[in-house]
């Protein structure tokens, strides 16, 4: 076979000999009537593994291209033009191509494993379900009547659930608004998308933190963005960077998780809060503020956040219930100008006709009731025991070996391991023990660190899933 894998590409081996073959197929260099090389022959003449055939047989197989006899080797399908010589889409070249890139193969084994497997989870960033407001919800989905329309709603979300949330903000978040101004969403996640899809275009660059959620999200290279970093110590980023990244990259947008970032914890310190509003009034820079946890603080402390301090209309700020309620509500907002918030619930209207109107009345009747005020005093107070043990449980089983900050509000731990390690094989270690957490690389680019939730599992969980993560650290 005169073809040789490209081992500097991206895509996996064993999918880019499948595409050769597939697209040979297609072309007649592969006819049906003669046998491809054998497992052995084949990785031999490329210079690879023969599990790597394999791999590639196997998916050329479940695709109907080729099958797999035994004694008579490996051949392309008949069945592949059949009677009236249809073809087969070459679905793997669609995947390939498409525009909108898939999570980086870490995160889609986390994932993965996470909706397979019964493990200790330290790794989603979500609330366990004894820490959702069950009783309140269901006594608002059972015993009130439902006063929502059943058809498609307004653009910017049900007129109700904005009044409720501009009342909110100004409550809990320390800043005014109106309806007009806040455009309802699936989640945070929708409403990032949006302003990336809607408020910047292919080339144009923007600042995130480094490390940061944002680090691993595909959004940014799906259109096209440049994304320069700004690095998180702990009192957040330093200001100075983004001066010095303006003006060397001209960034059109600053992308951040002021108030105990994920993944660090940290709280960006208010004068630094305040010399950000300062540089983005000078160089006229929107800053997107993504603010799920600044109620969860550990000392009731209320903060500020950079839109409770925006003089001028700079800060487009998003924040949701998922965090702090449930997750399965989807239920999100962003606020900021009106004519922006128009164009991305224009946009949304394309994706989705606006969202469901159940969970907004749902989500409208627990954020008007005195319930949510008692549900934010015990997820607070569950929070901190969860965060006190899982800092007792480092100590306990990695005291010389590891190094973090202590988080103040939020539900993530950053931990610094002091010790050489394979990331991938350390992953795979804790999987097999049972335990599963996000690498460090994942969410930013330096090596040597491992992000730890402790909002989905008990205390009991937490320590026994910090002790094998160690026992697997301890086995490399």
């Amino acid at each position: 076979m005169d073809w040789k894998p490209d081992r500097n590409s991206k895509i996996p081996i064993y999918k880019q000999l499948a595409l050769y073959i597939e697209n040979g197929i297609a072309d007649g260099t592969f006819p049906p009537d003669k046998p491809l090389p054998s497992e052995r022959s084949l990785a031999k003449d490329i210079g690879v593994n023969r599990s790597t055939v394999i791999a590639a047989y196997d998916e050329l197989e479940s695709l109907g291209l080729i099958e797999r006899n035994q004694g008579s080797g490996t051949t392309v399908s008949k069945d592949i033009w059949g009677m009236a010589k249809k073809r087969i889409p070459s679905w793997s070249r669609y995947i390939e191509a498409g525009s909108f890139l898939p999570n980086l193969p870490v995160t889609q084994r986390i994932h993965k494993e996470m909706a397979e497997q019964k493990l200790i989870n330290l790794a989603s960033g979500e609330l366990s379900q004894d820490l959702f407001p069950l009783s309140a919800l269901r006594e608002i989905t059972s015993n009130r009547s439902f006063i929502g329309t059943l058809g498609y709603d307004h653009p910017l979300g049900n007129a109700i659930l904005r009044q409720t949330i501009a009342n909110h903000v100004q409550q809990y978040r320390g800043f005014e608004t109106s309806s007009a101004t806040i455009l309802v969403t699936s989640g945070a996640q929708q409403a990032l998308h949006l302003v990336v899809q809607c408020l910047l275009k292919p080339g144009d660059a923007v600042a995130i933190e480094n490390p940061s959620y944002h680090y691993n999200l595909p959004v940014f290279q799906s259109a096209g963005i440049k994304t320069y970093y700004l690095k998180v110590d702990k009192d957040g980023i330093n200001p100075n960077e983004i001066a010095e990244l303006y003006k060397k990259h001209r960034i059109k947008m600053i992308f951040l998780n002021p108030i105990f970032q994920n993944p660090t914890g940290t709280l960006l310190s208010l004068e630094r809060r305040k010399k950000i509003l300062e540089l983005s009034s000078e160089f006229g820079i929107p800053v997107v503020e993504d603010d799920p946890y600044s109620l969860t603080s550990f000392s009731n402390e209320k903060i500020q956040t950079l839109k409770s301090l925006d003089q001028h209309g700079n800060v487009l700020y998003i924040s949701s219930l998922t965090k702090i309620v449930a997750s399965g509500l989807r239920i999100g907002w962003i606020i900021g100008p009106k004519a922006v918030i128009e164009r991305l619930a224009d946009a949304k209207q394309q994706i989705d006709f606006g969202h469901a109107s159940y969970s907004q009345w749902t989500a409208n009747d627990f954020l008007e009731s005195k319930q949510f005020e008692s549900h934010m005093r015990d997820l607070v107070k569950e929070l901190k025991l969860r965060r006190d043990q899982m800092a007792e449980s480092l100590h306990t089983y990695l005291k010389d070996v590891v190094d973090f900050y202590l988080p103040e509000g939020g539900i993530h731990l950053w931990c610094r391991i002091n010790k050489e390690f394979n990331e991938i094989q350390l992953l795979e270690e804790s999987i097999k023990r049972g335990v599963i957490y996000v690498p460090g690389t994942t969410m930013g680019t330096e090596k040597g660190f491992a992000r730890f939730t402790f909002a989905r599992e008990n205390e009991e969980n937490i320590r026994e899933g910090i002790k094998r993560f160690a026992d697997a650290l301890a086995s490399l």
